[in-house]
């Protein structure tokens, strides 16, 4: 995300397929934002794109590190990334699950 916000700041557009039916088309997501009234290819969303994947790596590396903090927000970024159709539905569930398992079994 952070690259792809970055990417759509400076270059003016997020990386899409260049060639095929979907050519030049967002995922999913776009239509989530949409309907809450944000514009995809609008800077405020590509900011939101920045700012949200400048934040999971830093989450990922105070989860790295075991920071006392880094579980809850993991998880709480995890959820706010179900929104973000379909990779990030995706991986967020996966994550969910992960941390749920080892917050049962954390050896």
């Amino acid at each position: 995300m952070t690259f792809d916000g970055t990417r759509a700041l400076t270059v003016g557009d997020y990386v899409t397929s260049s060639s095929g039916p979907h050519a030049g088309e967002l995922g999913p997501w776009s239509r989530v934002v949409a309907a809450v009234g944000i514009p995809p290819r609008s800077k405020a969303m590509k900011m939101i794109f920045v700012l949200y994947g400048l934040s999971w790596l830093v989450i990922a590396l105070a989860f790295l590190l075991r920071a006392s903090w880094a579980w809850l927000a993991m998880f709480v970024a995890s959820v706010a990334t179900l929104w973000y159709l379909p990779v990030g539905t995706l991986f967020g569930l996966i994550q969910l699950v992960l941390l749920l398992r080892f917050l049962v079994h954390p050896d």
